[in-house]
């Protein structure tokens, strides 16, 4: 990115704060890889994002949109263009006649607002609690944990087109599928999405988060960087499964690993780049074809320039 384009960036009046240059995307994901950024901006609200998209579009600059970065892997060139980390935290509850209705900001942790929930006594969202990520990221992949996925419970998502005009879909508009929905092909980015919660029990709601919170601790390696579970579920399989019983668990490549705890997972084990993991998950992949005939499809979205 030029200097010209980068004193432009600075002048549209968004605070300096929130607008980092050249900066490593290792210091914004869960899988701590990935190369620099060539603009990095937190937007913390709706006319600063309206500002840069389109700032970018005169320009003609790629827009890369990301949460809390745990569901990504960044490759190591980085990613060109400018990166928007939306920090949209608004939240806003409200009960009409017993039926207790949440606003939340896409930038919102899920962590956050399930805690929030319980602190309300209002069930609904504990096997949901525990995953890393914001609400925004969540819905956009349809996020989905227990037995319960994000389109379970969603009303409606607000979003922003490219262009900067406010739309809000309700849920049968979002054509949710299995860790999908139609963000993922649209150029919307999320601003605030409804659900909708029940009065329930402090203790019991507790119970559950506590239950799973265990599960995921027991389970999964949350002690290692990752980005979450790397491949997605067969339609007729179970790919951590396949990929055990291949033996590729503990299976490495640098500072790349399947776990041992679990093999859906590829975990940073120390010092990994991106390219380690990536040659990794090709490893797995090709592994597990071979074996078995089954093609396993990433769960992780890939960005940037290898």
């Amino acid at each position: 990115m030029t200097e010209e384009l980068k004193q432009e960036i600075g002048n549209l009046g968004i605070s300096k704060d929130n607008i980092l240059f050249d900066e490593p995307m290792a210091n914004h994901t869960t899988f701590k890889v990935g190369g620099p950024a060539e603009c990095y901006i937190k937007i913390n609200d709706i006319q600063d994002l309206r500002k840069i998209l389109k700032f970018a579009k005169d320009k003609n600059i790629a827009i890369t949109v990301l949460g809390n970065g745990s569901n990504v892997l960044v490759l190591d060139k980085g990613i060109k263009g400018i990166v928007l980390n939306i920090r949209l935290n608004k939240i806003e509850m409200v009960n009409l006649d017993g039926k207790f209705f949440a606003t939340i900001g896409a930038g919102v942790k899920i962590s956050i607002f399930g805690h929030l929930l319980l602190k309300n006594e209002l069930t609904g969202f504990e096997e949901l609690s525990g995953i890393p990520g914001t609400i925004g990221g969540a819905v956009r992949m349809n996020a989905g944990a227990h037995g319960k996925e994000f389109k379970d419970i969603v009303n409606f998502v607000t979003c922003m087109d490219y262009d900067g005009n406010i739309k809000q879909f309700e849920n049968a508009e979002m054509e949710f599928a299995y860790r999908s929905s139609m963000l993922k092909d649209k150029k919307y980015i999320v601003l605030e999405v409804g659900m909708q919660f029940q009065k329930g029990n402090e203790e019991e709601i507790r119970s559950k988060m506590e239950e799973y919170a265990t599960y995921r601790k027991e389970k999964q390696p949350i002690e290692y960087p990752s980005a979450g579970s790397t491949f997605k579920r067969g339609d007729d399989f179970i790919t951590a499964k396949l990929i055990d019983e291949a033996g590729l668990k503990g299976y490495h490549i640098g500072g790349a690993e399947v776990s041992t705890k679990h093999a859906g997972f590829i975990i940073n084990k120390g010092n990994a780049t991106a390219k380690d993991i990536l040659e990794l998950i090709e490893y797995v992949k090709k592994t597990v074809e071979e074996k078995f005939n089954k093609k396993i499809e990433l769960e992780i979205e890939i960005m940037g320039e290898n």
